[in-house]
């Protein structure tokens, strides 16, 4: 979210009723499953591969979506990584920058 400078994009939690209208096509086991991206033109990406999209959104990203476009399979094995380890990486993380995080997410929320 600091990255995204210009606000192009928007949180949405899953659960909420916005999130639940955005996601209406998907199954809804598959919901909570992963992260996803619904794009203006009716786009639904989720996971790794929605990896370059967002990229390609954000200043100077063009070159890592590039990368990730390119390497679509590389990019799904390391988001399922860091997403299967992501308590154990969180876990490194000092409190205040999680505790950061949260406060950035939840005003972007608003």
């Amino acid at each position: 979210m600091r990255w995204d400078r210009s606000r192009c994009l928007e949180p949405v939690a899953i659960q909420s009723e916005e999130g639940q209208r955005l996601l209406a096509d998907m199954p809804p086991e598959q919901r909570l499953e992963s992260w996803h991206l619904c794009q203006a033109q009716g786009r639904l990406r989720s996971g790794g591969e929605a990896l370059s999209d967002v990229l390609a959104l954000l200043p100077l990203g063009a070159p890592l979506a590039r990368l990730t476009a390119r390497y679509p399979r590389a990019t799904e094995r390391a988001y399922a990584w860091v997403a299967d380890h992501r308590s154990a990486l969180g876990s490194l993380l000092p409190d205040a920058s999680k505790q950061r995080a949260r406060a950035l997410i939840a005003a972007r929320m608003l």
